[in-house]
């Protein structure tokens, strides 16, 4: 495979130099040197760091001069080719610039694979690429279906230096596997780096006008060259250590420091060539110093080889008549300091002696270029139009050296050989041209025509006048030789055959003898009689197809030529082209389309079948096959409270397939939305819905399924309701009876349903109709008796559960039942359990006190008394209400009587309600009297007089007489209450108190104190408290103090808020306060106002001020309450108002928000945001 890496569009074109790499130990030890070694490297002539890194620290390869260097991966790539189980080439090693693009490709046979093998690709051990896919990275894969080869492509565009690295390959296949490894190189580009074109170098050297160039300096040429030419400089100076040398130059790059012994140190390298002297001076900075000159470690001496010199400060050293042996490291010591130097002795140039001399051949010959050197087995190198010519095992070139002379030797030229050939040495090069041509080709038997039957052999045979190969193509394309195919070349004749010959082998073939452009053309025809393939088709050759779907059979057939297809039916020829039926013919098949097929297409349709070798025909029947019709509409035969029972007729078309089942489905008649009641196929012809809704309207429809599908839904039913009849009335009794009449109550039915209850019909029968069958599991007996025994009580319907039965003869006995009758009908009878006696029955009154009226009933005043008393009796009893033995004054209080109560009422209670109320209950000679205590209570009036008993120390001792108006209830307390006679302000001392006197305690000594006492009952404290007349003086024991005479202090203040109010926020639905804090005197009045109006008898606020705190709460407020509130006071001296914003966040939302602690400022901004993102309408 070759390198996939992109060449340089100015690169030289010449073999492609390795860049030398460093042994690993080596390269090793430079990494770890001593900072000693630092300060002994030269800083002169260091190669740049770019350059080094790049081009000297190539790790595990070894490389000689002439020889392209193998990586050890490449070299366990080729050793793993050879057992690689899935791989037939593998990505190779490759090297580009950075910016650039390389192509890495992996080749898989696929013959034995079933299907397409998994392929990854890795950088480094885990990372898939597959991942990394994108702008520089792009994964590509192909199937060749000739050679079945499955190519993969990993694609790096615009390399970057970290895109280097190594990278690895995965292939899987079920249980196979196979890898291989391999290396990118990402180089810098060197744009600054002088360019060495050698073949304009080669072009200046010639060996009888050589023109006198300057001296160059290797050491200096390879520090600035691209790490790409060194080897070509090597070559082209005469270096043959180059490896050695470039080891050398990077040991040097270390930065020196400044020396004390050395006043001037060695230059970092030497030139000389060969057998020249070469001249070592170092300066010191003391002469008095001893110096030593070493070569390789090994100390100098003094010899007619090496000479030494003193001169002042100076030391130096002579090398005469330099070798090859001593290219090699010198350094000096002085002291305990030392500097190195690099010595590189270059071998004279190779001069061409004798030119290359301009040639002419023909194909197949044998071709010698030659050239003579100035010196024996000297290294030349042969170019072929400027490339370099690598001669091998496998290679048509072979290089043939005898001394001085060298000769290019090819074997069996051909045209391609044509061009300029070079040879180069170390000082020059010749070149001369080769032109290769064809002798003239004469065609002494051609290809003929063949028509050949299937099956016979093919055998095309030509001759020509060259013993030459040839190439054999058919249709353009060349001939692979197979079982059946085989190609023959004996001499001058050349044949093709083909066994067994198949309509595939037809066309036209093509012999080109190699290297001329003469063809020998002849064409194969291959006839076959027609046939039909019905393979595919049932034992009757039926083809069934859905009506209005599209049919497209396809029948293969065969023929050589292809035979002419005429499609028929019923003796009518179906054409190609349009229409909804057509046929189609091809080489190998002919095509009967039906578009839309519909019932009357199906029947038997013909192919005919003919060409030059015979005749074929055949018959296929087409049977379309449909969905059924749908059925007729379903009959509702029978309704329940939620279940109905429908049928049906089976549709009268079952679309040429038998009919599996069918699908119901149920509706509302309101609504159009259908629903399935069943999901597995009803074979029935009849169906009972259930689980329908009692009075909603419904309609019902069928569908029919064959094995084609599901037919159009039928017409939908009548519309039905489902409706039941409601259970029996419950609790059927007797509610009273006269002579002539009886009174039967009853309670509605426990199950009404969805018709709803219309009313009641009451029968009855006399006791001598029928006879009493035993009781049933009620214990209520139940009646055998026909319609016509039974008597309707009344002609309507009633609505009340309760009728009397009128018109009976006195002495009677009756049976009575009930029924509730609704749109479905009549429910089942209600049977009272016994005949009825038929005559009135006397039942003494008795009166049923509620229990919380057998004690005292109190209530407030101004309290709603509604007192409900049941009683009994028959006939109706008379009632009698008085109070106190009085009789009842109707204006004050109402009294109303029914049949089973009587009810006392008195709208807005006063306390001279309060007394007994006598209620008596007459049924003819029987007597019922009951009594009730209504007692109306108020709160209680002040305590008649306050009176200071004795103070003493920090105490007062206080006593008083209960109220004169206890309210009507007993008192249960005071509460007394001191003032400062300073501020007047009343403090709670005690409450709940039960004496008439008490001692104040803990008073403050100097200060002078007012009291007052109020009385409490079961209705709170009295409104007014009544205060001591005197006040009393807590002064100090054993002192008399004189009161000073002072001036009256002004306390006198304007009204200021002394916390203002802030703005805020309300949650709506929960309630909200707003405070803030004044003072002032006198007591300024507060007044609260809603934008700039005036807050006044409004239930939802309530306010609130206590010592001098101001509040306004807000009952549940809502967005309309948010707005700007005043808080104004006033006094004489002064106005002052305090204004704040009130905010309503209306939702849930904000209140759950507010609740887990997120500020209000962001709830605002987003309940805002969202309100913005909410369209209108919404």
């Amino acid at each position: 495979m070759p390198e996939p890496t992109k060449k340089e569009e100015n690169e030289v074109p010449a073999p492609a130099p390795v860049p030398p790499p460093e042994e690993p130990n080596k390269e090793k030890d430079v990494g770890n040197a001593s900072p000693k070694d630092e300060e002994e490297a030269s800083p002169s002539n260091a190669l740049p760091p770019g350059l080094g890194s790049r081009a000297l620290e190539r790790k595990d390869s070894e490389w000689s001069l002439g020889e392209s260097p193998a990586s050890e991966d490449q070299e366990k790539q080729n050793a793993n080719s050879q057992l690689s189980t899935l791989f037939v080439e593998k990505p190779q090693t490759g090297r580009v610039k950075v910016g650039e693009n390389i192509t890495f490709i992996a080749k898989v046979k696929a013959e034995d694979l079933l299907r397409k093998p998994t392929i990854k690709w890795f950088k480094g051990k885990w990372m898939d690429l597959a991942s990394k896919a994108g702008k520089h990275l792009q994964l590509k894969e192909s199937f060749e279906r000739q050679s079945r080869v499955y190519t993969f492509e990993m694609q790096i565009i615009k390399a970057k230096e970290n895109y280097a690295g190594n990278y690895r390959c995965e292939v899987t296949y079920k249980d196979k596997f196979d890898s291989c490894s391999f290396d990118l190189e990402v180089h810098e580009s060197t744009g600054t780096t002088p360019n060495i074109d050698i073949r304009s170098a080669f072009k200046r050297r010639e060996v009888k006008q050589q023109e006198e160039e300057p001296e160059i300096d290797v050491w200096d040429l390879l520090k600035n060259a691209n790490p790409n030419e060194y080897e070509k400089i090597a070559f082209q100076y005469g270096i043959t250590d180059l490896r050695g040398m470039l080891k050398r130059l990077k040991r040097m790059r270390r930065v020196e420091k400044k020396s004390a012994a050395f006043a001037k140190i060695l230059d970092p390298a030497y030139q000389i060539d060969k057998g020249g002297r070469v001249r070592f001076v170092v300066e010191l900075a003391d002469p008095k110093l001893e110096v030593k000159w070493y070569k390789n470690g090994q100390e100098i001496r003094p010899s007619t080889k090496y000479i030494f010199e003193h001169k002042g400060c100076e030391r130096i050293m002579f090398i005469n008549n330099c070798q090859l042996t001593d290219d090699s490291e010198y350094y000096v010591t002085a002291g305990d300091e030392k500097c190195s130097t690099e010595l590189f002795v270059r071998e004279p140039p190779i001069l061409v002696t004798k030119q290359l001399e301009d040639t002419n051949a023909y194909c197949g010959e044998k071709v010698e270029l030659e050239c003579e050197v100035s010196e024996d087995d000297a290294n030349v190198k042969w170019f072929k139009n400027g490339e370099e010519i690598i001669p091998g095992p496998k290679s048509r070139y072979k290089v043939k050296v005898e001394g001085k002379k060298h000769t290019l030797i090819i074997e069996g030229a051909t045209k391609a050989d044509s061009a300029e050939y070079s040879v180069m040495t170390t000082g020059g090069q010749s070149s001369a041209k080769l032109s290769v041509g064809l002798k003239p080709l004469k065609i002494l038997t051609p290809l003929t025509d063949l028509t050949v039957q299937l099956g016979k052999e093919i055998c095309l045979k030509c001759e020509i006048s060259e013993n030459v190969t040839g190439k054999w193509t058919k249709n353009g394309l060349p001939v692979q030789e197979g079982d059946r195919l085989k190609v023959v070349h004996k001499g001058r004749i050349h044949k093709l055959v083909i066994n067994s010959a198949l309509i595939e082998d037809e066309g036209d073939y093509v012999f080109t003898p190699d290297a001329y452009t003469d063809t020998l053309p002849a064409k194969v025809h291959v006839i076959d009689p027609p046939k039909i393939n019905l393979d595919g088709l049932d034992a009757d050759n039926t083809v069934t197809v859905i009506a209005g779907s599209k049919l497209r059979l396809e029948i293969p057939i065969s023929g050589e030529p292809p035979p002419k297809v005429i499609w028929s039916r019923a003796d009518k020829a179906i054409m190609e082209g349009s229409g909804r039926i057509k046929a189609e013919s091809y080489p190998d098949s002919s095509t009967l389309i039906i578009d839309t097929a519909e019932r009357e297409d199906s029947g038997v349709y013909n192919i005919n079948l003919k060409n030059e070798a015979g005749e074929a025909h055949a018959s296929i029947k087409i049977k379309v096959v449909d969905i059924p019709d749908p059925p007729v509409a379903p009959n509702v035969t029978d309704v329940g409270d939620d279940w109905c029972i429908m049928n049906w007729e089976p549709p009268a078309y079952d679309g040429g397939s038998p009919i599996l089942g069918y699908f119901i489905e149920r509706k509302k008649k309101q609504s159009s939305r259908w629903m399935r009641l069943n999901f597995e196929l009803c074979k029935e012809t009849t169906f009972e819905p259930k689980k329908m809704i009692e009075g909603v309207a419904y309609e019902v429809r069928i569908f029919a399924v064959n094995a084609i599908g599901i037919s159009k839904p039928s017409m939908p039913s009548k519309p039905f309701v489902p409706l039941a009849v409601t259970s029996p009335p419950t609790l059927l009794a007797v509610d009273s009876v006269t002579d002539t009449t009886v009174t039967m109550k009853w309670r509605p039915p426990d199950q009404i349903g969805a018709a709803g209850l219309d009313g009641y019909v009451l029968e009855y029968c006399f006791e001598g109709s029928t006879s009493a069958k035993q009781s049933d599991e009620n214990g209520e007996a139940a009646y055998d008796l026909s319609a016509e025994e039974w008597i309707v009580a009344n002609t309507d319907l009633i609505d009340k559960t309760k009728f009397t039965i009128t018109g009976l003869p006195t002495d009677a006995k009756i049976f009575v039942r009930v029924k509730a009758v609704n749109k479905a009908g009549a429910s089942e009878p209600k049977y009272y359990s016994q005949p009825i006696l038929v005559k009135e029955i006397i039942e003494p009154p008795k009166i049923r006190i509620p229990r919380h009226l057998k004690q005292t009933y109190i209530r407030r005043v101004g309290e709603a008394v509604n007192l409900v008393i049941p009683f009994q009796g028959k006939p109706r009893p008379e009632l009698t209400w008085t109070k106190d033995g009085a009789e009842i004054d109707k204006n004050q209080i109402n009294i109303r009587n029914s049949e089973t109560d009587t009810i006392i009422f008195i709208r807005k209670a006063e306390r001279s309600h309060s007394g007994k109320y006598d209620l008596q209950v007459k049924v003819e000679k029987f007597v019922e009297s009951a009594s009730i205590e209504i007692q109306i209570v108020d709160r209680p009036g002040p305590p008649q007089l306050v009176k200071i008993e004795d103070v003493w120390g920090e105490n007062v001792a206080l006593t008083w007489t209960p109220p004169k108006d206890d309210g009507n209830a007993a008192i249960t307390g005071y509460t007394i209450q001191k003032a400062d006679k300073k501020s007047m302000e009343w403090f709670t001392v005690i409450e709940h108190y039960h004496r008439t006197n008490a001692t104040i305690t803990e008073l403050v000594i100097g200060n002078e104190y007012y009291f007052r006492v109020f009385a409490e009952n079961m209705c709170g404290l009295s409104e007014d408290a009544t205060m001591t007349k005197e006040s009393a003086v807590i002064a100090k024991d054993g002192k008399v103090y004189k009161n000073p005479v002072y001036e009256d202090f002004d306390f006198t203040e304007a009204p200021m808020f002394t916390q203002p109010l802030v703005n805020t926020y309300a949650v709506a639905g929960y309630n909200a306060t707003l405070n803030c804090s004044v003072r002032g005197n006198p007591k300024p009045k507060i007044t609260w106002m809603k934008n700039k109006v005036a807050i006044v008898d409004d239930p939802r606020y309530r306010m609130f001020s206590n010592q001098g705190v101001c509040t306004l709460e807000i009952r549940k407020p809502s967005p309309y309450d948010g707005g700007t509130y005043c808080c104004q006071a006033v006094n004489n001296l002064g106005t002052v108002e305090v204004e704040c914003k009130l905010e309503v966040k209306g939702g849930l939302s904000f209140c759950r928000l507010l609740l887990q602690g997120v500020p209000p400022n962001i709830i605002d901004s987003y309940l805002r945001d969202l309100q913005s993102s909410t369209p209108e309408g919404y």
